[in-house]
């Protein structure tokens, strides 16, 4: 996808810089597998394709029997007519078609009662022609809705002949009476005797959906969709409904289990940059000045920590944000306090204490706005936007002149497509506060996001005037360079982004924000499929911040556009773990479980996976966007 998608977070993300740094590796691979479906299945081995359920129907039965008044001649003509039909059907039948209910009695008044004792007695052609018989009158009995008869009537053809098309008939049966289980169990007998059966492993995957079994029926429509050379696109829509199924159910599992942290340096970094950064509060200057084990004391002790950009120092921070509120003796900067405890909580993904923490700040201190602007983005982050819009008509009646407002309220329109009120907010933050890069960058992504490209590259060009030591304005405006395809412009921004980052550690010591090399990495990937650069940039990123999500993505990303699947899927379920939010964690398990069906289903169908290669021969090699 677009790289300008990394300013774009989805609609139930938090509506700040890092979070839309953080969407912006799935969104990259949703845009573009939406695009390349083929492509993406033989070359990533990821799929997202299609919707709802869909019912199956058997292709039409064979003509009615004669009746015993005709020639001899006649009868055997019209039982080689009819095996001949019946043989010819074999690989297309689905659900049997409905016919006229008088002929059922017609057909049935002929056909002998086969059980297992009295086939044995009957000839290998004479079970030939039978099986022919009791399965076009099973087909009129299903057409006259007559389930349980025509049950019986595929049973007795199966005891003829063990048929596919006799098993799939009876499951229709059972389909339409909602037997699941005898569903699956007939659609595994023909599969087991055609393991291609197309129709028989869409019928089992719809049972298996039935019964929640939704790992098993992603397995038998992911087969379909290859085996069907993803004609179908009703079943190639299940694949994404059942992923998006699994992905969520094995979510909330990881939730209820998941410890509380900090999520990765390079995330609290970008969160903790989306406000302006302000001096320390009056009476917190000096250290000096408070005594050892005060709230005072832990608060600014909190507060300095921050400045580090380390994963050490964000623990040390949250740490001693607890400690502050606990010791106490906070006087004054109580409500900071606890603005600063809920922010680290809510970074910990401990949403409920961090709810109550900030509602404690405004309470202690209404005129606090950052507290107010935070509830907010915590009310996005849960899709309730409502309440989100109202804390920042709240935070205006307080002090309608802090540039932070219409910054975060801006970020609120950005991701509802409301690019126009974005702008317009993002200027006024610039009005207010000409000095905060991020106000600048966004409005350039905004700006570019309405199709105002010249003018977008202008916000860029003056950021880079007006900013040209802030590594931030090289990496967004490569994002964008990069989104045109102009590569070798990115990748001398996202460069240039790098150095002034590793500069700025040298010089002010603390982390290195990886987002730029993970951007030059993509970068190398699209311009020249240089998979050994984009991978060697992604590993030094890894070891910069080894819990940084959006370098274990990309990571996965790049070893399944080599076929490194079993790899890609080690990155993936580790990007899962990585994952703040419900909705992350679904993105990455989905894109996992993509990737361990395709092993399942090569391992199940070997013949398959040649099958993908010629594939993905013949539509090409996609470009990771």
């Amino acid at each position: 996808m677009a790289a300008v998608r990394d300013a774009t977070a989805a609609v139930e993300e938090v509506s700040t810089h890092a979070v839309n740094a953080s969407s912006s590796f799935w969104d990259r691979v949703t845009a573009w597998t939406s695009e390349n479906k083929v492509a993406a299945w033989t070359i990533a081995g990821v799929t997202v394709v299609a919707v709802g359920g869909t019912v199956y129907y058997l292709s039409s039965p064979p003509k009615a029997i004669d009746s015993e008044k005709k020639s001899k001649k006649e009868k055997r003509k019209s039982k080689k007519t009819t095996e001949k039909a019946a043989e010819s059907k074999t690989k297309k039948a689905d659900s049997p078609k409905a016919t006229p209910k008088a002929a059922s009695v017609e057909v049935a008044d002929e056909l002998p009662e086969i059980t297992e004792e009295s086939v044995e007695q009957l000839s290998q052609q004479e079970r030939k022609d039978y099986a022919a018989k009791l399965k076009a009158a099973g087909n009129k009995a299903y057409g006259s809705k007559d389930y349980n008869r025509a049950i019986d009537l595929y049973s007795q053809a199966i005891l003829c002949k063990s048929d596919p098309v006799f098993y799939s008939n009876r499951a229709a049966c059972y389909n339409a009476m909602s037997n699941w289980p005898k569903v699956i169990e007939d659609t595994t007998a023909a599969i087991n005797l055609d393991n291609e059966y197309v129709k028989a492993l869409n019928r089992r995957a719809n049972a298996y959906e039935q019964e929640s079994r939704y790992s098993e029926a992603l397995l038998d429509y992911t087969a379909s969709c290859i085996i069907d050379q993803f004609r179908t696109e009703a079943s190639a829509q299940a694949v994404e409904r059942l992923l998006k199924k699994v992905a969520e159910t094995k979510a909330k599992t990881i939730l209820e289990g998941k410890q509380k942290q900090l999520p990765s340096p390079t995330f609290v970094s970008n969160y903790l940059q989306s406000f302006r950064p302000r001096d320390l509060p009056e009476g917190l200057e000096s250290s000096a000045d408070l005594q050892d084990g005060t709230g005072q004391f832990y608060l600014r002790k909190g507060l300095q920590a921050i400045g580090h950009r380390t994963g050490e120092g964000y623990t040390e921070a949250a740490e001693s944000f607890e400690k502050a509120v606990e010791a106490g003796n906070l006087d004054k900067h109580e409500a900071l306090a606890y603005n600063m405890r809920g922010t680290f909580r809510y970074l910990r993904g401990d949403n409920d204490s961090a709810l109550e923490d900030l509602n404690k700040s405004i309470e202690l201190d209404p005129s606090l706005v950052q507290s107010y602007v935070k509830r907010a983005s915590m009310h996005l982050e849960q899709s309730k936007r409502d309440e989100a819009a109202h804390d920042f008509e709240l935070a205006a009646e307080q002090n309608s002149e802090d540039p932070d407002i219409f910054y975060h309220r801006a970020q609120l329109h950005f991701i509802l497509s409301e690019f126009s009120q974005a702008a317009t907010d993002y200027q006024k933050s610039i009005d207010l506060d000409p000095k905060f890069i991020f106000s600048h960058i966004q409005l350039g992504v905004t700006q570019y996001k309405m199709g105002s490209i010249a003018s977008s590259m202008a916000t860029f060009r003056r950021c880079i005037k007006n900013f040209g030591d802030k590594s931030d304005v090289y990496n967004y405006y490569g994002e964008l360079l990069l989104d045109q395809q102009k590569y070798s412009e990115a990748v001398e921004k996202f460069e240039t982004a790098v150095e002034m980052e590793r500069k700025g550690v040298g010089e002010r010591g603390g982390g290195m924000n990886v987002l730029p090399l993970i951007n030059k990495a993509l970068a190398l990937f699209q311009w020249k499929q240089d998979f050994s650069a984009a991978e060697e940039l992604c590993q030094k990123a890894l070891i910069i911040d080894p819990e940084c999500d959006i370098a274990v993505a990309t990571m996965a990303q790049l070893l399944l556009q080599q076929g490194k699947v079993t790899d890609a899927l080690t990155y993936f379920e580790r990007a899962a773990e990585l994952s703040r939010t419900e909705g992350e964690i679904v993105n990455a398990l989905s894109y996992a479980e993509a990737t361990r069906t395709q092993l399942e289903v090569q391992e199940k169908y070997p013949q398959l996976a040649a099958r993908l290669q010629g594939m993905g021969a013949a539509v090409g090699g996609p470009a990771m966007r």
